[in-house]
């Protein structure tokens, strides 16, 4: 089922790019992740890389989507470092306002979908195992992204970048129901 979605999307995304409003875009950024709920974590740096497409129903509105490779986890100090690599495929309203005449301010809000693809647990005494396996964390979150930023000269783009997720990310339970939060700022280019 997960597949069969991940699927209809990218092709969706595929059909919507013989449409002229459509602008494709390249992003790179950093992020800083957790999760809720679980005492003793701390934000773990990480990256935000990936594919942005803009759909435009008119001046002001548009859809917003693209495939990004993330990094989430958290970190326990003196303990250990949790890293998965997701695949996110943000589904995004956005309404723009012109600030000037070749700048706009872009709000943007939505679910996101995300899809495992790895990462490790590492432990500062030494040692790892794989995130995604039989006993670690489910390969499917789901979640609400939101975001400011700013088109410049219809070409690049700075974005501030807020997702919370709505799944608890492992099958044994871990504090009260942890879920996984991300920030990211990042910078694009649209060609």
């Amino acid at each position: 089922m997960k597949k069969f979605l991940l699927m209809t999307i990218v092709l969706a995304m595929y059909a919507l790019a013989g449409f002229s409003q459509i602008k494709w875009d390249g992003r790179v950024g950093v992020n800083f992740s957790n999760v809720t709920k679980m005492e003793g974590t701390k934000a773990l740096p990480g990256f935000t890389l990936g594919l942005g497409m803009d759909y435009g129903f008119n001046e002001s509105w548009s859809f917003q989507s693209g495939l990004m490779f993330t990094s989430k986890g958290y970190k326990v100090k003196d303990m250990y470092k949790v890293r998965p690599v997701y695949l996110d495929i943000p589904l995004l309203g956005a309404y723009k306002i012109s600030v000037s005449e070749s700048t706009k301010f872009v709000i943007n809000a939505g679910p996101y979908l995300s899809f495992g693809l790895g990462g490790k647990a590492k432990y500062d005494k030494g040692g790892d195992h794989k995130v995604f396996g039989d006993d670690g964390w489910k390969r499917f979150d789901l979640g609400i992204q939101y975001g400011i930023g700013f088109e410049l000269s219809d070409r690049y783009l700075i974005n501030l970048t807020g997702q919370h997720g709505f799944i608890c990310p492992w099958d044994v339970e871990i504090g009260d129901k942890s879920k996984n939060m991300n920030f990211a700022i990042s910078l694009g280019y649209r060609f």
